[in-house]
């Protein structure tokens, strides 16, 4: 998964894909777990658009998306965000989520 900026994320969204942003902080556990379960699901989903971040160099996005704790999932419907995932539950959960088509 490669590193995004808030401007690569926009334009990524702009696109008309599906389009996934996870956010972690780099001290986080339950983000090095989260990691882990999203480099498989990378892997799972290679036509999917899939960057991450990390939220400390990430204070404006936090603020435009009401983001409440890391880790955090923002799924993209290609305009606007249609969800923010908080409970990075199982790879199974995760791959049924984003494999997902849009509306």
């Amino acid at each position: 998964m490669k590193e995004w900026s808030k401007e690569q994320w926009e334009a990524a969204m702009q696109s008309g894909k599906k389009t996934a942003f996870y956010l972690y902080t780099p001290m986080c556990g339950t983000c090095a777990v989260a990691s882990k379960m999203m480099d498989i699901v990378e892997q799972l989903l290679p036509q999917l658009q899939l960057g991450k971040a990390n939220m400390n160099f990430m204070e404006q996005l936090a603020y435009d998306y009401q983001i409440e704790s890391v880790p955090c999932l923002l799924i993209s419907d290609g305009e606007k965000v249609t969800e923010k995932v908080y409970a990075f539950q199982s790879v199974p959960f995760l791959y049924e989520l984003l494999k997902k088509p849009i509306d």
